[in-house]
């Protein structure tokens, strides 16, 4: 068998409620006729055997009408409603509009986890009702997370600042509402993980040869760390359909001296390819002197001639000239 099928214990399936507005005009129908039918009972002269018990038939009637106007409900485009009938999953709506459903069907699907502070508020942001109980309702809609800055170690055991922005959706409502206690905080703190795992897989920066690094391969590390997130979110339901990091840096107590080294580097990689160039420049004059038959110059001439050449090319400041008056020997 395999390992890596996500085992779940529901699957969604789509079911179609009642149209409110028929449903609307039954229940005041059946309200309205038996408040009429028991106004015009109290009012007649009804000698009939049993007035008592016919009486309780339109308060009955009333009654029941009253609650059947309980199971009306509305879902906006991209929301979704679950189907709970005692404890029984039953299907989930999806389409938007004004529907009917057994009254008898749950509100809610379950209580809140003891959770921290934060997490509590992000799970009300997503669905909480006031008391602490998941509401039966789901969105469908888009969600951007923006992870807070971790301080994690990378590759080379550097500590380094990293945080992400994760754009995910619900697509299996059963699976988000029955597979997990609470989808929101299952999402927030599974990306926190994979962030963090994903960083201890790459090098801030200066890898290996053609080793991706987090600095310089931005886009090969958001496909690594959407496919971990993918991997992590499918049991709650939830697809990513996009993840990129928004911040990257040093931590604080090594940030001055690898911004020093990256100066270092960045110097040597600049008087590497001033050198490269200086010394094409003098190659090329040499010949061209040569080639020419300007001047003729010995070894011990053209040495010095590379040496003047050189410090004009590589000096960091203008070379100041000195101007031969006499032959080229003295």
């Amino acid at each position: 068998m395999n390992s890596n099928v996500v085992k779940s214990a529901t699957g969604e399936r789509d079911t179609l409620a009642l149209n409110g507005w028929f449903m609307l005009v039954v229940n005041l129908a059946l309200i309205f006729g038996s408040a009429a039918w028991f106004f015009w009972m109290v009012t007649s002269n009804h000698q009939s055997p049993g007035p008592g018990l016919l009486i309780l038939a339109p308060v009955l009637l009333c009654a029941l009408g009253i609650f059947l106007m309980t199971g009306h409900f509305t879902l906006q485009p991209n929301e979704s409603r679950v189907l709970i009938l005692f404890g029984a999953y039953i299907g989930s709506v999806r389409h938007s509009g004004f529907w009917w459903a057994n009254p008898l069907y749950s509100k809610t699907r379950g209580s809140q986890g003891r959770q921290s502070g934060t997490e509590t508020g992000r799970a009300k942001a997503g669905g909480t009702t006031g008391s602490g109980l998941l509401s039966s309702k789901i969105s469908l809609r888009m969600h951007n997370f923006n992870s807070e800055k971790l301080k994690v170690n990378d590759k080379r055991g550097n500590p380094i600042e990293i945080a992400a922005v994760i754009v995910w959706r619900v697509e299996d409502t059963a699976r988000a509402a029955f597979d997990v206690e609470d989808f929101e905080s299952y999402v927030h703190i599974q990306s926190e993980s994979a962030i963090r795992h994903i960083a201890s897989m790459y090098a801030y920066d200066h890898g290996e040869e053609h080793e991706p690094t987090l600095r310089e391969s931005a886009d090969e590390v958001a496909v690594a760390l959407k496919k971990e997130l993918l991997e992590r979110l499918d049991k709650a339901g939830v697809v990513v359909e996009e993840a990129r990091l928004t911040h990257l840096a040093y931590a604080p107590e090594i940030a001055q001296t690898m911004l020093r080294r990256q100066q270092a580097e960045a110097v040597i990689a600049a008087r590497q390819t001033i050198v490269q160039n200086a010394v094409n420049m003098v190659d090329l004059a040499l010949r061209q002197l040569s080639e020419k038959s300007v001047v003729k110059l010995d070894d011990e001439r053209k040495a010095a001639m590379v040496s003047n050449l050189l410090v004009v090319l590589c000096g960091e400041t203008e070379a100041s000239p000195v101007i031969n008056t006499g032959t080229l020997y003295s």
